[in-house]
């Protein structure tokens, strides 16, 4: 257990992140996976602008690598682009 009073606060909100984080990552992965469960492609880019829009805030909010963003990106676009009709 922490003495200091600012170490006591801080696993509080370390905390309060935490389960806010998660909550992000969470939403996050579950739009991913509905997008890869799309099995024609004016369904799928009918959702694609959402489901970017969910990692850029990601990223933007560091819950994950920027970089990482960018290649889920890219690999959501070039699936999307694979599919038919």
């Amino acid at each position: 257990m922490p003495h200091h009073k600012s170490c006591k606060k801080r696993m509080k909100t370390s905390v309060l992140a935490r389960e806010r984080n998660r909550s992000v990552r969470s939403h996050m992965k579950n739009s991913i996976k509905a997008l890869r469960e799309c099995r024609t492609r004016t369904e799928a880019e009918a959702m694609v602008k959402d489901v970017m829009s969910v990692i850029d805030k990601a990223a933007r909010h560091n819950i994950i690598h920027k970089n990482k963003a960018a290649r889920d990106k890219s690999r959501l676009v070039s699936m999307v682009n694979r599919l038919s009709g």
